[in-house]
C-alpha cells in the first residue's frame, strides 16, 4: 500500500507555528507584538552604557582609592553599587537581545533599568553619608 502524503502543517518541525503547539505566555507575547518606534533601543542601550561607566568607576574609587577604613555601612554601600552594577548589566543583555525590539518587552527592560538606578542611587547616596561622616558604624 502506498502512504497518503504528509500535509505539510503535520511535519513535524512545522508544528511549533502551531498555535496549539505554542506555550500560552509565548502566544499572548507574540499576540502583543508592537514594534518600537525608531531610536528608543538605542537611547536605552545608551543611558544604560552611560551609568555602567559612571558605576564601575564609583566603584574603583569607593574600594580602592577613597580614604578610611571599611565598616558596615561602606560594605552595605559596596554591596549596592555592585547590585547596581548586576541589574545594569542584565539590563544592557537585555537590551541587545532582538527580541526587546517588541513593547512588551522593552518595557521589562525598563523595569530592569530603573531597578538598577534605584539600587545606584541608593549606594552612591549612602557613600556620600559615610565619606561626610553622618554615620560612624
Amino acid at each position: 500500500m502506498i502512504d497518503p502524503p504528509e500535509r505539510q502543517d503535520d511535519h513535524p518541525d512545522r508544528q511549533i507555528d502551531r498555535p496549539e503547539t505554542i506555550e500560552p505566555g509565548l502566544q499572548a507575547g507574540r499576540a502583543r507584538k508592537i514594534p518600537l518606534p525608531g531610536g528608543y533601543r538605542q537611547g536605552v542601550i545608551s543611558a544604560i552604557t552611560v551609568l555602567l561607566g559612571f558605576s564601575l568607576l564609583f566603584l574603583r574609587y569607593w574600594n580602592f582609592e577613597a580614604e578610611g577604613g571599611w565598616t558596615v555601612a561602606s560594605i552595605l554601600a559596596t554591596l549596592l553599587l555592585a547590585l547596581a552594577i548586576a541589574l545594569q548589566f542584565v539590563a544592557l543583555w537585555r537590551a541587545l537581545l532582538p527580541q526587546d525590539d517588541d513593547e512588551p518587552v522593552y518595557q521589562v527592560t525598563l523595569r530592569w533599568f530603573l531597578a538598577s538606578i534605584i539600587a545606584l542611587l541608593s549606594g552612591v547616596l549612602l557613600a556620600g553619608l559615610i565619606a561626610s561622616h553622618v554615620f560612624n558604624l
